[in-house]
Parts: structure tokens; sequence; C-alpha cells
């Protein structure tokens, strides 16, 4: 394979956006395996303080990720993160004015393999969010898991990650006031094994629980399309029924999270690597369907609704897809 190094005379900007990005890769991929190693050695080396002050402030803080979190707008400007939006670069679509009287529920398509514009756009303070939608806070839901690692949790909370679980949703929505966003990324686990470049794929025909949530809560449903995101690595072919994605489905099933086998470039050159490419992506938010508060929503409300959802969400996507370098023949397949 002949390797494409990247040239000398890059701009200084671009050199500190390619190690934003690689920070945050890394980040995704490894920095809970290494917080959770530096526990472990805290225990080796028998520094028992620190430990049991650690786990008392887990005892006391456990339920944080389900109950709003703890963000810190400190962290959420971080400059790194300019650079990092920057680097594809990320832009945050808005197609209409959201009342902050109200609570919404954003549905993000498609996942992509590491979810770059749903970070970038809804945990920085650098693609415009509070300036398009005033009086309005987002918190973006993840997989609980990811807050049982120690030390992790308490970095990730920062930049407003939550938990994903229903009690941490339905805190969100909760709000009295209203101005709250929960955003869930619907596909999850299952979506990023299908996402290659090119790909149109949503895994959400099964998916209806936020459905319910949303009745439940009286909070608005907003469908949001993120252009790009699954243009950013190449994926090892594993189509439906192969030997490797029986095994991602398998080993998803038992650890609750996938494992598409990924590449794309590297530091210094344009190869092989981890590194996303650079694919501008633009995320682009729709028009909120009204949804009534329904306690006890029965099925047929709730595939109704899931139907208005899909319907407003394929709408979205014929509107700017063009726009976006998707041909006009093209279109999403609902899975």
């Amino acid at each position: 394979m002949k390797i494409e190094f990247a040239p000398l005379n890059i701009p200084l900007a671009r050199r500190i956006q390619t190690a934003a990005v690689l920070q945050w890769v890394f980040s995704f991929l490894l920095l809970a395996q290494c917080c959770v190693g530096v526990f472990i050695l805290l225990i080796l080396r028998s520094y028992w303080l620190v430990i049991a002050l650690y786990v008392l402030w887990l005892y006391f803080d456990w339920d944080t990720p389900q109950t709003g979190g703890r963000r810190w707008q400190w962290v959420r400007n971080w400059t790194v993160w300019k650079f990092f939006k920057d680097y594809f670069p990320i832009h945050l679509v808005k197609t209409t004015s959201l009342d902050p009287k109200h609570n919404y529920l954003f549905g993000f398509h498609p996942h992509g393999v590491l979810v770059a514009g749903a970070f970038g756009n809804f945990c920085t303070n650098y693609t415009g969010f509070s300036e398009l939608f005033p009086g309005l806070t987002s918190y973006l839901h993840i997989l609980p898991f990811w807050f049982r690692c120690p030390f992790f949790r308490e970095y990730i909370m920062c930049v407003g990650i939550v938990s994903a679980s229903r009690r941490s949703v339905s805190h969100v929505l909760s709000h009295k006031e209203g101005g709250n966003i929960s955003i869930i990324v619907i596909g999850g686990a299952e979506e990023s094994l299908d996402a290659h470049p090119g790909s149109l794929t949503l895994s959400i025909l099964k998916r209806k629980g936020f459905i319910k949530v949303a009745l439940k809560h009286g909070a608005h449903l907003v469908p949001v399309f993120s252009f790009g995101e699954n243009e950013l690595f190449q994926q090892v072919a594993n189509p439906k029924g192969s030997v490797l994605r029986t095994v991602q489905e398998r080993l998803q099933k038992i650890m609750g999270f996938a494992l598409p086998l990924f590449h794309a470039r590297g530091i210094f050159q344009y190869s092989f690597g981890l590194i996303p490419y650079r694919k501008p992506i633009h995320t682009v938010v729709g028009k909120p369907i009204v949804v009534v508060q329904n306690l006890n929503p029965t099925v047929e409300e709730i595939e109704q609704l899931h139907h208005t959802y899909l319907e407003e969400l394929r709408k979205l996507f014929e509107e700017h897809k063009e726009k976006y370098g998707i041909p006009d023949h093209d279109t999403l397949i609902f899975s």
C-alpha cells in the first residue's frame, strides 16, 4: 500500500485541529479504560485514603448522571473544542425557532461511528447552539455503562452528557418551566454497524421507547439529521448475514455497545489510522412535532406518533439532501 504523507507546509492551525481531534478520538476510545487503570493502580499502590474518599464520593454522587448531570461551562468552552469543530468543520443548522417554554426530545440521526456531530453541536459552545436556540439547555444521553467508569464519569458530565436511562430522560423532560432538550441518538449501537460512507440506513422501525417517553411528558419531538456523519470513517465490509456482522451483533447484545472495525487517516499521513477524514458535518434541526401529554398512551397512539415522526424525518432529509451533496435518487432506508 502506498502511503500518502501530509505535506510539511501545512498551516499551524490545521495541525492544531488534527491534535484536537486526536485527543477527542482518544477520549472516546481509550480514556475510560485508562481511568479504570488509574483506579486499579491506586488500589495496588495502597492509596487507601484517596480510594476511600472517591468511593464515598461515588456513594453520594451515584445518581447524578440520571438527575441532570453536572455540566461545567468552563470545560464546554475549552479552546480545544473550537479547533475540534473547525477540523471537519461542524455546522448546526436551524430550520425554525423553538419556544423555550416547552421541553423537547431531539431524535439524532444517523449514529455514525463516533457521533461527532452530536458531540460538537451539543457538548461544546462553539457551533452557536445558545444563539440559535436561546433559553434552551441540551443534554446528550449515552449508555449508562460509561458512568460506572471511575473518574471518566466526572469528565463526560462536565460537557453536558447524561445517562440514557429512562429515569434520566424523564428527569430532563420533567422540567416544569420547560427549556430542556433531551438528545437521543435513536439508532444506537446497532446503527453504528451500518455507518459506511454513503449509507442511509437508519435503525428506527423497532425503536419506539423515545415516542412513549415523549408522550408521557408532553415533550415536543424534533427530528435531527446530521449530513456527513457517515462519511468520516471507512468501515470493514460487514453486510448483514456475514460472519463479521454476526459476531459484532452477538458482542453488542452481550456488552451493550457495538465494535465497528473502522479506519480513516493518520496524524502525519492520509492512508490509514483512526483520525476521521476532514468531511463537513451539517446537523440540521427540524421542525417540532407538537406532542400532547398522555400519561398512559395506547399502542395505537404510540404507533401513530412514531409514523408521524418517520414522515417528518424523511421530509427533513428530502428538503436538505441536495444542499449537502446527496444524489436526488438516494433516500432514507428505515430498518
